[in-house]
């Protein structure tokens, strides 16, 4: 990169919406300041997703921000490294050999921000809650190995597993485990409200839709190890990256990342003397596409591993994304235990006569009629193109007469959990560093996905092997051969892992420690003047 753009040490997993901090609050500093956050990722409550901000009902990064913000969790993901440490929590542990019995005791004296007791009663209403809901775009999968969960005192949780899981402490980290007040969230319904009541270090103060901004308060009945470096958080929703970018050059904004296109990371990273640095740093984030295997086309295996034979993610990566990422040929991203490159072991390069001959075995006319379908306004400016090249990449292939839909994320999602489209494009930022991650959330059961895809040596014997595993190194044969698996059976196409980008206006303190390890958005880290 040119001299602006500064490299810090890779952070491995989620990387949030976008940072930015901005404001005109004099107090600044350490106790006050308001920072604006400025993202392009819209929440918005619709007819098959109408709680926009309910923990059970919520499965996407830019929304899970604001959760991990404003409620607390038992636990949570450190300001760096991997391991949970105590959050709502004052100690939590496994209280047995078999990792079967997950134990842990409150803080003493937590309440949530309307006052009301925050008690183990709680806790165990919030899990069940999300449950039993179950809602088709939240994200109770998570929790589905819960056999049942207790309260044995005031301060006193138990989690009973149905069968061992060493990666449960960082579900309890995730919002899935979000802990609500059971005095204002119905038990058996979603809260379709632009409002929530949480213990975080934030408030929800306001929710103007219209007006395309959200505010966050400094939560003053918040107890709990984080020390907030602003007063307030203002979050600003933009339709495109080109206004954010105007914003962050006008000084309106102060820190934009995520949806950053390959175009902005270079410009605003050559400019000399506009008070702007931009950030490099790897980063777990996956592109991938994602097949309905039950749809008369796409349910094809030869038909899916001729599109996985023909795709050329080289020139993705160089021409639509100017080496801002890097091809990946497995879901589990590189720089995680267990990352295993099965794709290129059995596709290797892109071979259109390989592709032609699987189809010709298995007895598929050609050219094979196919629709790739993207969202237009979650993943970034760059999504459109990206699929209008894998288009052209099919259909210059002789094998495929590939079309392009897109469609707004408010309509794609519920869309896409209901299997409507044949061919689709997703993104993943991982909820915790662990190659289960990136395994369990599409290939067990009650999938993320939604996927009628199935594999039972992969849901019966490697996912539950792995979880056994304290030592995630130990668990690396098993992941290797779900990986080998998924290239030979391709319910899902990986195509690129991102690198992660931060702009920065001069000024602002704290942008180095925004992205934890899993590189969740640490809003309570950003501020203004000396910063320790």
């Amino acid at each position: 990169m040119n001299r602006k753009t500064l490299l810090l040490p890779a952070l491995a997993g989620l990387l949030a919406p976008l940072v930015v901090a901005c404001g005109n609050d004099s107090a600044g500093g350490g106790n006050g300041g308001t920072i604006v956050v400025g993202t392009t990722d819209r929440i918005e409550a619709t007819a098959k997703a109408p709680a926009p901000l309910d923990p059970a009902a919520v499965y996407d990064v830019g929304t899970w921000n604001i959760f991990r913000n404003t409620f607390q969790t038992l636990l949570r993901l450190p300001r760096a490294g991997t391991q949970p440490e105590p959050e709502a929590a004052q100690e939590c542990g496994f209280a047995d050999q078999r990792s079967t019995q997950y134990r842990c005791t409150l803080r003493e004296g937590l309440t949530f921000s309307n006052g009301n007791e925050l008690t183990a009663e709680d806790v165990v209403f919030s899990v069940n809650r999300m449950l039993g809901i179950d809602d088709s775009g939240g994200p109770a999968s998570l929790l589905s190995n819960l056999d049942r969960i207790e309260a044995p005192s005031g301060d006193e949780v138990v989690f009973h597993l149905k069968k061992p899981d060493a990666t449960f402490p960082h579900k309890l980290a995730t919002p899935a485990a979000a802990i609500l007040d059971s005095e204002v969230y119905p038990a058996d319904k979603l809260h379709e409200e632009y409002s929530l009541t949480g213990s975080g270090p934030y408030v929800l103060e306001s929710f103007d839709v219209e007006g395309d901004r959200a505010v966050l308060a400094r939560n003053k009945a918040y107890k709990g190890d984080l020390e907030l470096r602003n007063g307030r958080v203002e979050l600003r929703f933009f339709d495109d990256s080109k206004a954010m970018e105007k914003a962050l050059r006008d000084g309106d904004i102060d820190v934009m990342n995520r949806s950053l296109s390959p175009e902005q990371i270079d410009r605003l990273g050559s400019d000399k003397g506009d008070g702007i640095d931009v950030v490099e740093m790897s980063g777990q984030e996956i592109r991938y596409l994602v097949f309905a295997t039950d749809d008369p086309v796409a349910g094809r295996k030869a038909v899916r591993q001729a599109i996985a034979q023909t795709v050329d993610r080289g020139e993705l990566v160089r021409d639509v994304y100017a080496r801002t990422a890097e091809p990946l040929y497995s879901i589990v991203p590189s720089g995680l235990t267990g990352h295993h490159n099965s794709f290129f072991n059995v596709y290797g390069e892109p071979d259109v006569e390989e592709a032609r001959a699987v189809l010709e075995r298995a007895g598929v006319d050609t050219p094979v009629e196919v629709e790739l379908t993207y969202t237009t306004d979650h993943y970034g400016p760059a999504t459109a193109e990206e699929f209008e090249v894998l288009a052209e990449q099919l259909n210059d292939s002789g094998l495929f007469r590939a079309e392009v839909k897109g469609v707004p994320w408010k309509t794609y999602r519920p869309a896409s959990a209901e299997q409507e489209y044949a061919v689709y494009g997703m993104g993943w930022f991982p909820d915790f560093p662990d190659p289960d991650n990136f395994v369990a959330p599409f290939f067990a059961e009650d999938n993320f996905l939604g996927s009628p895809y199935e594999n039972n040596e992969i849901r019966e014997q490697l996912i539950p092997r792995t979880r056994v595993k304290e030592q995630r190194d130990e668990a690396v044969d098993d992941f290797v051969r779900v990986q080998d698996i998924v290239a030979k059976e391709v319910p899902v196409l990986p195509l690129w892992q991102g690198k992660q980008y931060v702009a920065a206006r001069d000024g602002v303190t704290g942008v180095e420690w925004a992205l934890n390890s899993s590189s969740v958005l640490q809003l309570w880290e950003l501020g203004r003047g000396v910063q320790d």
